[in-house]
């Protein structure tokens, strides 16, 4: 078993490796195992999809679930692929242009990285 480092932030022990990530349970900062900065700047909020997967503006996702549009009685179906992403700090988190729809807000909860 190999020994894994520290946390740089909270030297806490109980540190995991996520892929590339090394990230630490007790106060969620997460490093890359050659040294550098985590993905995202310290105290920057972190827009993570369904799975987890760290989302940034400009990524494809798809609707992981149909989503009923309040006012217009559309639904947006499960697979529908949203290119070209914005991020926003609001109660949905993405701003996005939906072919057939329009512009469109949606929470990140719904959504996975392709």
């Amino acid at each position: 078993m190999s020994a894994l480092p520290a946390c740089p932030k909270c030297n806490s022990e109980f540190t995991y490796e996520d892929g590339s990530l090394y990230i630490c349970p007790e106060c969620a900062h997460e490093w890359s195992a050659q040294g550098e900065a985590a993905p995202a700047e310290e105290g920057a909020k972190v827009y993570r999809d369904s799975t987890g997967t760290i989302l940034q503006d400009g990524d494809s996702v798809s609707v992981i679930k149909d989503l009923k549009l309040k006012g217009s009685g559309g639904v947006i179906k499960m697979g529908t692929k949203v290119k070209n992403i914005r991020l926003v700090d609001s109660d949905h988190d993405i701003d996005c242009k939906i072919d057939g729809f329009g512009a469109m807000s949606l929470k990140t909860e719904f959504v996975k990285k392709i």
